[in-house]
């Protein structure tokens, strides 16, 4: 496969920078009506944009990217929304681990492009869930696939929260067959398991990786569909929560529970390694760890 998928990598690149900017309008627009609850008399929260630089071992230019952060609002404490367009070679350890992993083409020819999405939202009030969201491309000149997906990691657990967000994604899974839910649920609930903890970080969502039919169209509309899955599988959940009173237990709990999040990136989330790995901007890799957090 050669270097012929210029269109694609295109298309995909101004997906993500669609829905980045869907999903912070909607941010912006849940701080301007929250104007009852604990937190209404708080500043109402905006995000700041800033560019991300990547840089090759030999100085030059590999691409970067938008991180756009807010911090300190009336709904989210901290929520970043960041895309990326990354390119360039594979160092030895990053090839190693793609070869591992059954792409074809490291010994020859590591070149690599990716492209994606990666939201984390820490929230003021601990009855509304933090979420997480990534969808991604990735390229080689002798492979290609797409990967990502969402979930929820409320410190305070309401079924009715989980039951509804799960929903909302199998609806928009289930136009691209019925096994794809069942199987993406599996997968989130095997990769946000925290082994050293015995536990889930959260309540589950989707995940997938690696995911390549050969038919690039169909395989980015899902891609698609999971990123469209995010608003309604999310907003409603912290429309319904971000009045609820609090106490300093349920505070407390939220600060332990990030702890627990912040294990998992830290120490297993394969994005924060690849990120850190490839010389992307530390700052931006690191966007989705909490801003307080405490452990027992």
């Amino acid at each position: 496969m050669t270097d012929d998928f210029a269109t694609e990598k295109q298309t995909a690149a101004a997906w993500f920078a669609s829905l980045r900017d869907q999903i912070v309008t909607a941010f912006e627009h849940l701080e301007e009506t929250q104007t009852s609850g604990p937190t209404a008399d708080m500043p109402t929260g905006r995000f700041q944009q800033s560019e991300t630089r990547r840089t090759a071992d030999d100085g030059s230019d590999a691409g970067g990217g938008l991180m756009s952060v807010m911090r300190g609002g009336r709904v989210f404490e901290k929520v970043g929304v960041n895309t990326s367009e990354v390119y360039g070679v594979l160092g030895e350890a990053a090839q190693r681990a793609m070869a591992a992993r059954g792409v074809p083409g490291m010994d020859t020819d590591p070149r690599f492009w990716a492209s994606g999405i990666s939201l984390v939202a820490h929230m003021q009030n601990p009855h509304v869930p933090a979420v997480h969201m990534n969808t991604r491309m990735f390229w080689t000149p002798h492979a290609w696939w797409f990967g990502g997906g969402e979930d929820l990691n409320p410190c305070i657990e309401y079924q009715e929260d989980t039951d509804q967000f799960h929903h909302v994604l199998q609806e928009h899974l289930d136009p691209h067959g019925s096994d794809h839910y069942p199987k993406l649920k599996t997968w989130a609930d095997e990769y946000f398991y925290i082994p050293h903890r015995k536990r889930a970080r959260g309540v589950g969502g989707i995940f997938m990786d690696d995911h390549n039919t050969g038919d690039w169209q169909a395989d980015f509309a899902l891609t698609q569909d999971i990123g469209r899955a995010f608003l309604p599988a999310y907003v409603p959940l912290v429309e319904r929560r971000r009045d609820q009173p609090w106490t300093d237990a349920d505070k407390d709990a939220q600060l332990v529970h990030r702890g627990l999040y912040a294990e998992y990136n830290l120490v297993y989330d394969r994005g924060t390694k690849f990120g850190l790995s490839t010389g992307h901007d530390a700052d931006a890799v690191l966007m989705s760890l909490p801003p307080m957090a405490k452990w027992v």
